[in-house]
């Protein structure tokens, strides 16, 4: 459900990445940069949003046309605090945008405010978060389409893996980095559950073409094609070369997300015909033996 209002690709004057520090930021930064486009790389050491004066130094930072890429939140949101923090930059940041005649918002949102469903979910399904992390992200969204008169863009990322990753989050981020130090990959339950996972440089990639079409809506960011974590863990033992073990371990609670959570990428292919999505088998091999710990 996007509508491209640059009929033909065009580049912006100027991208400014707030949160170009984290996983999806630098990503996105380093994407817009090869093809040669000006880009304001905004971090928190630079700016923290968080602070009482943090929306007015972010508006002294941008200007008139600037396309701004929202990356900058505290996640996973897992307690109150973290979600109080993070509305509390939200504000800042629709402060900012308001301030200044911006040409585009791109705002980097999360599956993880759709409900759960038995069916592949598409941009049109409830969101209806089960999650703080969730209600953060929904939270930020409809805070955006409220305060901000500029074609705002809304991504919602899948899981996402890639070297580089801060979070070191279950699935193959840590997988990976278990493999390449040969120690065991311990699993929650057998690792039956099976989700959509997506490489870094895809939602990179999307977001350029986001912001050269100057698109509004909302997009699923996802590859259609889910797998079970065990079976990401065995790609990467196999990728590895290593004797890794894979040792399933008793769940503590109940499957997240039922288990299942497919995706319909309908629209994505809509918006953009000629983009497909990297395979997970070339993605993690892309991502390598990542050895070191996330920053």
């Amino acid at each position: 459900m996007l509508e491209h209002l640059n009929s033909i690709p065009k580049a912006p004057q100027r991208v400014v990445v707030i949160g170009a520090s984290g996983f999806v930021g630098k990503a996105a930064a380093a994407r817009m940069e090869r093809d040669g486009v000006s880009v304001l790389r905004v971090t928190r050491d630079q700016v923290d949003l968080s602070a009482a004066d943090g929306g007015a130094r972010l508006a002294a930072l941008l200007r008139t046309g600037d396309a701004v890429v929202a990356a900058a939140a505290r996640a996973p949101c897992k307690d109150a605090d973290m979600l109080v923090e993070n509305m509390v930059m939200a504000r800042a940041l629709a402060r900012a945008l308001s301030s200044v005649d911006v040409a585009q918002v791109v705002n980097i949102s999360s599956d993880s405010v759709y409900a759960d469903s038995p069916t592949p979910l598409n941009e049109s399904s409830c969101a209806s978060p089960g999650s703080l992390h969730g209600v953060m992200h929904l939270a930020r969204e409809v805070l955006f389409r409220s305060e901000l008169t500029v074609p705002l863009a809304i991504l919602r990322p899948s899981l996402l893996y890639g070297a580089g990753d801060p979070h070191n989050g279950y699935g193959p981020n840590r997988f990976r980095r278990l493999a390449a130090k040969g120690q065991e990959i311990v699993l929650f339950g057998n690792g039956e559950e099976r989700r959509d996972h997506v490489f870094i440089d895809d939602v990179a990639e999307l977001v350029a073409r986001v912001l050269y079409r100057r698109s509004r809506g909302t997009l699923n960011v996802a590859t259609g094609t889910v797998y079970s974590f065990r079976d990401i863990a065995k790609k990467i033992v196999a990728l590895s070369g290593l004797s890794v073990a894979i040792r399933a371990t008793p769940r503590s609670g109940p499957m997240p997300h039922d288990g299942y959570r497919p995706f319909d990428i309908t629209e994505s292919k809509k918006s953009f015909p000629d983009f497909r999505y990297t395979t997970l088998e070339e993605g993690l091999a892309r991502a390598g033996n990542e050895t070191m710990e996330p920053t």
